[in-house]
């Protein structure tokens, strides 16, 4: 459950390593920016603790006994759209891009900085938070472009008045876009608007979440109406 600490909303936040001593450490990084932290130690148990418990943003190792951070997110996004960040090896650059591709929204290489831990949690969290219902408008804020329909009051995505489930990044990302119909944004720019923080290597980074979105909202991906590639330059919404 979501407490109040002062006029601080208290998130809870899923660690899930088989390594105990990592764990322990996140949890002392992280409690002292004042989140309640939640243990697991393989993806069963994280899988189960997020059907028990309110969870508002899950840390995930990729290599773990009984089911791995791999197949554990591709389970969790099926119910849920909380933000997602794998913990991977710096060896295991495949697994990142994988982890990314079914539905994790940011990863943190081990070793990992503490600062830099607390800043990507904080980052998605906020990202997160925005997108919920404490986001309350008075003006309602709606984007078309053809079948396509963002309502970032509601913050639903439909197309063709079917609704699709994107995940935070996805969603963000697709917001920028569409609010700026025809404007071509580069990868670093996309990256920078939605991280809120300099590009270094983003391009797979929004490679993966562009592809994703186009999974979702295009009827035939490979020849996409809406989300378009700019060869050289970046991607666009189709102004229409």
């Amino acid at each position: 459950m979501t407490t109040e600490k002062g006029n601080q909303k208290m998130y809870n936040i899923l660690v899930c390593d088989d390594d105990r001593e990592i764990v322990d450490a996140i949890e002392i990084y992280l409690s002292q920016e004042g989140y309640r932290i939640l243990k697991a130690y393989d993806g069963i148990q994280a899988v189960k603790m997020l059907k028990q418990e309110e969870i508002h943003l899950l840390l995930i190792d990729v290599m773990m006994p009984n089911l791995d951070g791999i197949r554990a997110t591709r389970k969790i996004r099926e119910y849920s759209s909380i933000p997602i960040i794998i913990l991977s090896a710096k060896s295991e650059d495949v697994d990142k891009i994988l982890g990314l591709n079914i539905g994790a929204d940011d990863y943190i290489t081990k070793p990992f900085n503490p600062l830099e831990l607390i800043a990507r949690v904080k980052s998605q969290l906020r990202r997160y938070t925005q997108l919920g219902n404490m986001a309350v408008e008075e003006k309602q804020a709606v984007y078309t472009c053809g079948g396509l329909m963002v309502n970032d009051d509601l913050k639903t995505v439909t197309v063709d008045g079917e609704m699709v489930k994107l995940t935070p990044i996805e969603y963000n990302i697709l917001l920028l876009l569409i609010k700026n119909q025809g404007k071509v944004f580069s990868i670093e720019q996309i990256y920078e608007n939605i991280w809120n923080e300099d590009a270094i290597n983003a391009d797979n980074t929004i490679a993966v979440h562009i592809r994703h979105n186009r999974e979702k909202i295009e009827i035939n991906p490979r020849e996409p109406r809406y989300l378009k590639v700019v060869w050289g330059i970046g991607y666009k919404i189709e102004k229409m």
